[in-house]
């Protein structure tokens, strides 16, 4: 249908190798509704009359009510989900009504606008879901304030904290994806529309009242911007490969934790898969899936960007091969955190396992190397040597917690390093050890955003206004989109039943 300038048929290889008919039928709905709006703005800019404008109008419905009548109108040459539509739209009509649809735009400012449409409704589902898994940590970090357990650096035991205190880090961290997300969701909410193919019109067109009508915030003024730029895809994509590496980290520590060896947690077999061979398996499969998934939204970033790379300013044919990687980077994110949400929720935590590899840890180190200057006056590095001598000589005598350790055990430590103080004999030093218990261990932390139990309510306080906001902020958002549409639905209707 586009072919003005060359003759005849596009070879049918090079038909299949140029078309996006795939990829492009995520973009049906929106290319439908932009095309209602379009038209409209072109009736009210005397573009078009009132029976034109009625008949494409009742066209595209028919389309948006009955998509397989694609099949009966629609051209089979078509190279992409534009093409398909307004040649479809043509036969309902005429060449002299339908062919009039596509004034004073082009497939270039058209499939961005597309984009950014389907782009907005999945980037609102994608921050819903996120602020919905925020609230599933959450709640779950009320429930185990008083869960003690080793916290890990290296995958050593490194000191003692408690579950909720692990769980709020994620509330911080995914919060700030959630931000990221809303702030990338303004630059995506602007209309590309009636830029054309890169230097605009010369027909009287009304940007902003298309916009309006599509419940975007605004324009994107500049017209080599507004179908060049794709800026936007590469900040969502990046976004969503940081909320991915995010739900990694959480699957690999759920994993391990998950491990026969730690047993500090059990997943809900709803979310577990079992083994072909072995029947006693009980397998993380999802989180190891979400472990995979990152690196290949990891590689569509890459390919995404790369692709932007390589280009001059203007369209070029390069940018359809984004959108299978844009699609799926934006469903894998929505699965991914749909499913994380389920496994936190039904997450199974074993208190007595955690408190016990607490209880015989070693990570309780700092605590009494604190203590000792607190009592002793000796500094940090000094403390630091004492304390690792008695570790060293607990380990290597049979990993003996330190509680359990005599006053002759702790002597004949000191003496490797030759360690004497008036305050701190090896009797004092054993009191003190006796007294840094789990519970004390956590109690002594006093810092701002440590696993302190008030510090924890605090935390949990905060993160639970931020994500009440934060819905408040979402809702606003969805229902400035409904007016948008609802008013491109008025004036439809209008049109269509004065036509009646």
């Amino acid at each position: 249908m586009y072919r003005s300038r060359p003759t005849g048929n596009l070879d049918s290889k090079a038909l299949s190798y140029l078309s996006s008919m795939t990829e492009d039928s995520d973009l049906f709905y929106y290319d439908l509704l932009g095309s209602q709006a379009h038209v409209i703005m072109l009736y009210e800019s005397d573009i078009l009359s009132k029976k034109e404008t009625i008949d494409i109008l009742k066209g595209i419905d028919q389309l948006i009510s009955n998509s397989a009548s694609l099949n009966e109108y629609a051209e089979s040459t078509a190279e992409d989900i534009h093409e398909l539509i307004e040649s479809a739209v043509i036969k309902m009509t005429t060449m002299n009504v339908g062919g009039k649809m596509h004034t004073a735009r082009s497939r270039n400012d058209q499939v961005v606008l597309d984009i950014r449409m389907k782009l907005r409704d999945d980037l609102n589902r994608i921050s819903s879901n996120l602020l919905g898994l925020i609230n599933s940590l959450l709640s779950k970090a009320r429930e185990n304030i008083d869960t003690i357990m080793p916290m890990y650096t290296h995958l050593q035991q490194a000191q003692l904290g408690v579950l909720s205190h692990y769980l709020l880090s994620y509330c911080f961290s995914l919060l700030r994806n959630y931000e990221r997300f809303s702030e990338n969701y303004k630059r995506i909410n602007v209309s590309p529309l009636g830029a054309c193919a890169i230097g605009g019109s010369s027909m009287n067109i009304d940007r902003n009242k298309v916009a309006s009508m599509l419940g975007f915030s605004g324009i994107v003024y500049n017209s080599v911007d507004a179908t060049t730029s794709r800026d936007f895809l590469v900040e969502f994509s990046s976004n969503s490969l940081n909320t991915m590496l995010d739900l990694c980290r959480i699957s690999e520590d759920f994993i391990i934790w998950s491990t026969s060896e730690f047993g500090f947690i059990s997943l809900n077999d709803q979310f577990s898969s079992s083994s072909s061979a072995m029947p006693q398996k009980k397998n993380p499969d999802p989180l190891e899936l979400i472990r995979g998934k990152t690196a290949m939204i990891e590689g569509n970033l890459v390919a995404i960007s790369s692709i932007i790379k390589g280009l001059s300013s203007g369209y070029s044919r390069d940018l359809q091969e984004i959108k299978p990687l844009l699609w799926k980077t934006s469903s894998t994110l929505e699965t991914s955190i749909e499913i994380m949400n389920g496994i936190v929720s039904t997450i199974f935590v074993d208190k007595d396992k955690m408190y016990a590899a607490s209880a015989k840890s070693y990570a309780i180190s700092l605590d009494i190397a604190e203590q000792l200057i607190m009592e002793g006056g000796i500094s940090f590095r000094l403390s630091h040597k004492v304390i690792g001598t008695i570790v060293d000589y607990a380990s290597r005598h049979g990993s003996i917690p330190l509680n359990l350790l005599t006053v002759s055990d702790i002597a004949t430590s000191l003496k490797k390093i030759e360690f004497s103080h008036p305050i701190l004999t090896p009797e004092k030093i054993l009191t003190l050890i006796k007294l840094d218990t789990p519970e004390n261990s956590i109690r002594f932390r006093k810092t701002k955003g440590s696993p302190n139990k008030n510090e924890q309510k605090i935390m949990i306080d905060h993160v639970e206004k931020v994500i009440f906001d934060y819905e408040k902020e979402l809702e606003l958002r969805s229902n400035k989109l409904h007016l948008g549409m609802d008013l491109l639905d008025k004036k439809i209707k209008h049109l269509i039943n004065e036509s009646s």
